[in-house]
């Protein structure tokens, strides 16, 4: 006869209520949480993220309801500088000869453009040089280049041989010849041009 083994028991544990109970009141806190952060976002007025050219003298504001959204945007703010100086003087003058007393007051306020150039005119637009005036320039620089360069040539040529046998001053005597007929030149040559160019 064989011994058979005793029969084991199946224990079922109890999950007590109270577990159950903290474990349904965390899942519906944190899920209370959640959509209480989801009003407060959908709340809060949304406007789009706008990337704007910020630079060193570029501004921008932006006013943001519950109805929509402005923005105010300078690429180039300010676009006037200002300086303000102010100089008073009092002192006595004492010399050689004797003196008086000076007393000074100055005042001065000046406005800038942004590249540093003070405003002289009262603010308004000054224009550049026409076509014409900048081809006239053109012209004119190319005339006197040639001219000098003839002037020179006929000097160095025509004059510089005389001069130079001159004593001990020949060849100083013959650069001032060259340099003056390049400068001659340079005149004729602008005359010249001028008139061919209608400058």
């Amino acid at each position: 006869m064989s011994k058979k083994a005793p029969a084991e028991k199946l224990t079922t544990k109890k999950i007590p209520i109270r577990s159950i109970a903290l474990a349904l009141g965390t899942v519906v806190g944190i899920a209370h949480i959640g959509v209480l952060g989801h009003l407060l976002n959908s709340i809060r007025p949304q406007y789009p993220v706008i990337n704007f050219p910020a630079g060193k003298y570029s501004s921008y504001e932006i006013d943001v309801t519950k109805d929509g959204y402005s923005v105010r945007y300078k690429a180039n703010d300010p676009k006037i500088l200002e300086s303000e100086r102010s100089l008073n003087v009092d002192q006595n003058k004492r010399g050689l000869f004797g003196g008086g007393s000076e007393k000074r007051n100055e005042y001065r306020r000046d406005q800038y453009t942004q590249e540093g150039h003070r405003n002289l005119q009262g603010g308004e637009l000054t224009e550049g040089k026409s076509a014409k005036d900048i081809e006239c320039i053109v012209a004119d620089a190319g005339a006197r280049s040639q001219g000098a360069m003839a002037g020179t040539s006929i000097a160095a040529g025509a004059l510089v041989p005389a001069v130079i046998n001159i004593p001990y001053v020949g060849w100083l005597a013959a650069g001032w010849v060259s340099l003056l007929g390049g400068k001659v030149g340079s005149e004729v040559g602008s005359e010249v041009g001028s008139v061919f160019n209608d400058c």
